[in-house]
């Protein structure tokens, strides 16, 4: 019973432990409180910002959450500094655990950091046919780590966000129209002009084929077997690939029926007899 009440600090120590702590506490108290209210505030007006910027919700989700832990403990150890609890080891272990973990996961955090790009600076979005890492196919989805494809055979590609945000990728779907290009080879004992006729007049019978810019046709090269006419013409871009394919077909046909050759590769081989 003796060691109990020695262990309760006299009136005199107790004053001075109010005193000296009292203040502290309450104004500590004061800080957090006042800390998280304006915490909560700068999150809700953090997710106007990005509702108004149309970030991705997974982005958004992900950012506030990021931004709000951030914050709340970085109060927490001004709180606790304010009470007079020193937090200088503490802070360092924190920092030394924080660099090894880091270097064990630089990879995905790199890959994190490029996904977190992707969704900020949108250089493609969900829907768009692009070309970046070797690969091509259309966006499924993009992830924080990963951005997944849909190649036109069904195969699903998954490149990581890290390589894909440093590196070059080709967007196809970023302007409403897209040019279309075709080379066709004629025999050069065939009529120029009349081949070059034909293909204008199937492009102008094509309403997918818009008249601004007007398609172009002109010879490119004298090839060892052909003269080479390339054709653009521009179309919407959801066009592309059913002009390419049907405007081919309908150019073969048309030469056929028009007497149009279209040559094979071809050599002329010269046999020398000996003289007896």
């Amino acid at each position: 019973m003796k060691k109990l009440i020695n262990l309760i600090p006299a009136s005199g120590e107790l004053s001075s432990l109010i005193m000296n702590y009292g203040g502290k506490l309450l104004l500590a108290l004061i800080t957090l409180i006042i800390g998280l209210w304006l915490i909560g505030r700068f999150k809700r007006l953090l997710k106007k910002v990005f509702e108004m910027r149309s970030y991705e919700k997974t982005l958004q989700e992900f950012l506030l959450q990021l931004i709000s832990v951030t914050l709340k403990v970085l109060l927490l150890i001004s709180v606790i500094s304010m009470v007079g609890i020193q937090m200088t080891s503490f802070i360092a272990l924190l920092g030394a655990a924080g660099l090894a973990f880091g270097m064990a996961l630089s990879g995905t955090l790199q890959n994190f950091a490029g996904g977190v790009m992707l969704l900020i600076l949108k250089p493609f979005k969900v829907g768009d046919y692009i070309e970046a890492q070797d690969y091509a196919g259309t966006v499924h989805e993009i992830q924080i780590f990963h951005t997944i494809l849909h190649t036109p055979d069904k195969k699903t590609i998954i490149i990581p966000n890290g390589p894909l945000s440093n590196g070059a990728a080709v967007n196809f779907s970023a302007s409403p129209v897209r040019r279309v290009d075709w080379t066709f080879g004629i025999g050069y004992s065939d009529n120029i002009d009349k081949a070059k006729q034909l293909i204008q007049d199937l492009l102008k019978n094509d309403q997918r084929i818009l008249p601004d810019p007007s398609p172009f046709t002109g010879i490119i090269s004298l090839g060892d077997s052909s003269v080479n006419i390339v054709t653009r013409a521009w179309v919407n871009s959801g066009d592309y690939w059913d002009v390419f394919f049907e405007i081919n077909e309908l150019v073969k046909k048309t030469f056929d029926a028009q007497g149009v050759s279209i040559p094979f590769p071809q050599r002329d081989v010269h046999i020398i007899q000996p003289k007896q």
